[in-house]
C-alpha cells in the first residue's frame, strides 16, 4: 500500500518564438511532472513541418536520449504531462493530440475535464466522426474540423463554446499558439515573456525555471494568441463568477508556484494558521506528512506556538509505478514511503498536519508507525474540509462509498483512523484563507456537493471518477 493521495490531472507548457522551443517545453514539463506521470509528449513546428514525440511514462523515460529532443525542430512547441481523468491509460490517448484539418495542421494539449462529452461524442459519431482516442480532448478537434470559420482562432472559439466543464488548452498551428481557459477558470494557466518569446504554462514554477517573466494568468473565458508580433488576448465570455479549483491551492500545485493570482505557499500557510485557531491541540510538537502538507504544518506551528519538527522522512525513490511482488513486501505498507525519526517522537504528544484525507488507510498506518516510535498521543489536523463528493472537473477521486468521510461524522472518521483527536478546516475558514470577491470564487463541490458547472446527467451516472488513487 502506497500513498492514497488524490491523483493529479495534467500539465501543459507551450513556447512560441525560440529556436530551442522543444527543449524549453521539455524543461517546463519537467517542473510540472507532479501534475501527471502517466504519459508525456511534445509537438513542435518550424512553420512548414510538424514534429511529434510522445510516450507512456514520466518525461525522462519518454525522452531518454538527447536525439529525441533534437528531432523536434522549430521555433514553437507545446507539451503535455498526462494523468487520465477521462479516457483509458493507452498510447492512443497521449497528448498533445495531432490532426490535419482542412485549413491546416494543429496540435492540442488539454488540462481539465469536460462534463458533456457523451452527447457530443454521440452527435459527432452520428455525423461520421471516427475517434482515434477515448479522451475528451479529441472532441475539441472534431468540433474544430466542423467549424465554418477559416481561421484557427475562430475554429477553436467555435469548438469551446460547445463544450462544458473545465479546460485550460494550448493549441499549436503553423502561425501561432493559442491558449484558452473555460469561463469558470477551474484549472490554472499563466503567461510569461522573455524578449520576443512567449510561454504558457499550468503553473508559474515552469516560468521560473525557463527564465520567463510572469505577466498574468490567461483570464477565465479568454483566448490568447502568441505569434511573431507578441501576444494578445480577447475575452469570449464576461461577467461569469470564477470557480477556481480550491485543491490547486490545498494540494495539487507546487508551493513555489503562483496560481489563480495567489502564491501557493502563502495560501497554505494561512490555511495552517487558520486551522490552528479553529482546532487547537494540546501537544508538544507539530509534524507534516511530506511533502504536500509541509507548508500548512509550518503555518499551524507558527500560530499555535507548538514546535515544528521533522519526524517523518520520505523515500522519494518509491514511485507510483513501484511493483510490490510479494505478500511480505505489500505488508510493509507505508514503510516503503516513510520512516520515522524515533528520537523526535518518543514520549511526545504529536499533531500531524495533513492537507486532505481520502480513504484514510495510509493515515491509519502512519499513526500506527508514529505510536510504535514512542509517541504518547497522536492528533490529526487537516487543512481542508472532509471530502464527501466526487469531482467531475479533473480531480480523480474514488467513488463516494470509498471516501472515508462519506456518510461518516468527524468522530467516526477519528475512530476509523485510530487517533486521539481529529479536526478539519471548515469550508468557511478555508475560503477565508484565499482572496475572493469581484467575481472571483472557488469550487468546493468535493466538500459541499454544490457543482458550479451543471454536470450532464449521463456523465454523472458514473459514481465519481475511476478508482485510480494509489494502491
Amino acid at each position: 500500500m502506497g500513498l492514497e493521495k488524490i491523483r493529479h490531472h495534467c500539465g501543459v507548457t507551450a513556447v512560441w518564438g525560440d529556436p530551442n522551443a522543444a527543449e524549453l517545453v521539455f524543461h517546463g514539463l519537467y517542473s510540472l511532472q507532479h501534475r501527471g506521470q502517466e504519459s508525456a509528449g511534445i509537438v513542435s513546428t518550424d512553420g512548414d513541418h510538424f514534429f511529434r514525440h510522445v510516450g507512456m511514462g514520466v518525461l525522462t523515460h519518454v525522452f531518454d536520449t538527447p536525439n529525441k529532443l533534437k528531432e523536434l525542430k522549430g521555433f514553437s512547441a507545446i507539451g503535455h504531462n498526462r494523468y487520465s481523468t477521462t479516457g483509458s491509460s493507452s498510447p492512443f490517448n497521449i497528448q498533445p493530440l495531432f490532426a490535419t484539418l482542412r485549413d491546416g495542421p494543429i496540435a492540442i494539449g488539454h488540462n481539465g475535464n469536460l462534463v458533456n462529452t457523451k452527447p457530443l461524442r454521440a452527435m459527432l459519431q452520428d455525423d461520421g466522426a471516427i475517434f482515434q482516442s477515448s479522451t475528451d480532448s479529441e472532441i475539441i478537434i472534431h468540433l474544430m474540423a466542423r467549424a465554418p470559420e477559416s481561421d484557427m482562432r475562430g475554429k477553436l472559439l467555435s469548438a469551446i463554446q460547445k463544450v462544458q466543464g473545465a479546460y485550460s488548452i494550448v493549441m499549436l498551428s503553423r502561425d501561432a499558439i493559442y491558449a484558452a481557459r473555460d469561463p469558470h477558470g477551474v484549472r490554472p494557466l499563466c503567461i510569461g515573456v522573455k524578449g520576443k518569446s512567449t510561454v504558457f504554462a499550468s503553473e508559474s514554477c515552469a516560468l521560473d525555471l525557463l527564465g520567463y517573466e510572469y505577466v498574468r494568468d490567461v483570464y477565465p473565458g479568454e483566448i490568447v494568441m502568441a505569434d511573431d508580433s507578441g501576444w494578445h488576448g480577447e475575452r469570449f465570455t464576461k461577467g461569469v463568477t470564477t470557480h477556481h479549483c480550491i485543491f490547486e491551492l490545498i494540494y495539487f500545485s507546487r508551493p513555489d508556484s503562483r496560481v489563480f493570482n495567489e502564491y501557493v505557499d502563502k495560501s497554505r500557510r494561512k490555511m495552517g494558521k487558520n486551522l490552528a485557531l479553529e482546532h487547537p491541540a494540546d501537544a508538544d510538537i507539530v509534524i507534516s506528512v511530506p511533502d504536500s502538507s509541509n507548508t500548512a504544518a509550518l503555518g499551524y506551528s507558527q500560530r499555535s506556538k507548538i514546535r515544528f519538527e521533522l519526524a517523518l522522512i520520505r523515500n522519494h525513490y518509491v514511485g507510483r509505478t513501484f511493483i510490490q511482488p510479494t505478500k511480505a513486501m505489500r505488508e510493509m505498507g507505508v514503510k516503503l514511503k516513510f520512516n520515522t525519526v524515533g528520537g523526535v517522537l518518543k514520549d511526545k504528544k504529536v499533531v500531524i498536519v495533513e492537507d486532505s484525507i481520502v480513504r484514510g488507510t495510509t493515515l491509519r498506518k502512519l499513526t500506527e508507525l508514529i505510536r510504535n516510535s514512542g509517541a504518547k498521543e497522536v492528533h490529526v489536523r487537516v487543512s481542508s474540509p472532509p471530502i464527501r463528493h466526487p469531482c467531475y472537473y479533473g480531480m480523480d477521486f474514488p467513488t463516494r462509498t470509498e471516501l472515508i468521510a462519506h456518510n461518516r461524522t468527524v468522530e467516526e472518521v477519528q475512530e476509523e483512523i485510530k487517533v486521539d483527536s481529529l479536526g478539519y478546516l471548515s469550508v468557511e475558514t478555508l475560503l477565508d484563507s484565499v482572496r475572493r470577491g469581484n467575481g472571483v470564487d472557488y469550487c468546493t463541490a468535493c466538500f459541499t456537493g454544490k457543482y458550479p458547472i451543471p454536470v450532464n446527467e449521463e456523465e454523472s451516472g458514473v459514481e465519481g471518477s475511476k478508482i485510480l488513487f494509489e494502491e
